[in-house]
């Protein structure tokens, strides 16, 4: 495969939707994430990683292929796919667990030298409870990659409000000092997310109703409209 460089091609960006720990919302971030470059009529192929019931080819499935983290030609495509059409967003929703092979085949394949003057970034987006366990994870990723990743940090309140042991580990300043964006997605009516999941619905489907949608009433969809303002809003400060 012939490697384009900056100065021919606009620059396309890989969303790695990570955090390791499972049950934190990395497929809810990357789902609203789709949702997002969908309304806004923004080119992007999906790549979902759980081989059981990955959440981006069960909502999003006419933009998601599955991919295997064990497998290099399978995450090769994820790079190709990048290089091979210039400005477009890869979006690849890891499962809990995957971040050890990730992170081989990335050292293997010498996945970071490649970025930027290969016509892609690298965005790790580290999504994160309110829990110990994902402020020790913050820790080892930004030890394992210090400046060579461009990150996210998403706190998510959809699992827990109270995230003082973030700010009290001194990870959040260090984080910023590498550069990372920190955005907040806030806590949606667990009822609403209960329907929309129980339907495998689509946030627009679930927005705009009809028969597609989960059925939600009308107080209902007004929450969603509102929530997804919010995390729109909150999305645009990474820039994706």
């Amino acid at each position: 495969m012939d490697v384009p460089t900056l100065d021919k091609n606009p620059s396309s960006k890989i969303h790695l939707i990570g955090g390791e720990k499972g049950g934190v919302g990395k497929s809810l971030v990357a789902r609203v994430l789709a949702q997002h470059f969908i309304d806004q009529q923004l080119p992007f192929i999906g790549f979902d990683t759980d081989r059981s019931h990955g959440a981006l080819l069960r909502f999003y499935g006419d933009y998601a292929s599955p991919v295997l983290v064990d497998r290099y030609e399978m995450l090769d495509h994820i790079v190709e796919r990048a290089v091979e059409q210039p400005g477009t967003r890869v979006l690849v929703d890891l499962a809990a667990q995957t971040h050890e092979p990730l992170v081989t085949w990335m050292d293997d394949s010498g996945v970071l030298d490649m970025a930027d003057m290969s016509g892609f970034s690298l965005n790790y987006w580290h999504v994160m409870d309110a829990g110990r366990d994902s402020v020790d994870l913050l820790a080892r990723l930004l030890d394992r990659f210090g400046q060579r990743l461009r990150y996210v940090l998403v706190r998510n309140q959809l699992r827990g409000h109270d995230f003082s042991q973030l700010e009290k580990s001194g990870q959040l300043e260090r984080a910023r000092g590498l550069g990372a964006t920190v955005i907040d997605i806030k806590h949606l009516q667990d009822a609403v997310v209960q329907k929309i999941d129980a339907r495998n619905a689509s946030f627009w489907a679930a927005k705009n109703g009809g028969a597609d949608g989960p059925g939600l009433g009308l107080m209902e969809r007004q929450r969603l409209k509102l929530w997804l303002h919010h995390t729109y809003a909150e999305l645009a400060k990474a820039q994706p």
